[in-house]
């Protein structure tokens, strides 16, 4: 928790430079490289879960969206099949909004 807590206070200051007329090339590319990285990190991981996905979606002739409702008003049994689709979209739904936060403008 601490080296996360660092990383977000360093983050916060160059937002704060950046905010008050700081600069810098390097940053900007190295900022831009970041970006990039954790972007296609995140797409693959999403990837790979969509696969391990339709595995269950094709199993059990469901969308996992479908599945997620009826296995929360309990209508799908408890079976460790269903723990670990119910496991694995949500990390897929979680995968997706990271993603999105991560390519959304934040505002100026």
């Amino acid at each position: 928790m601490a080296i996360e807590q660092q990383t977000l206070r360093q983050i916060q200051s160059l937002v704060r430079l950046y905010q008050d007329g700081y600069r810098s090339n390097t940053v900007d590319a190295t900022i831009d490289k970041l970006m990039a990285i954790e972007r296609i990190r995140l797409e693959q991981e999403a990837a790979s879960l969509t696969e391990r996905l339709a595995g269950f979606e094709n199993l059990y002739n469901l969308s996992s969206k479908l599945f997620l409702k009826k296995f929360w008003a309990g209508e799908m049994g408890d079976e460790a099949d269903m723990f670990e689709w119910s496991a694995m979209y949500q990390m897929w739904l979680q995968a997706h909004d990271r993603l999105e936060n991560l390519i959304a403008e934040p505002p100026l």
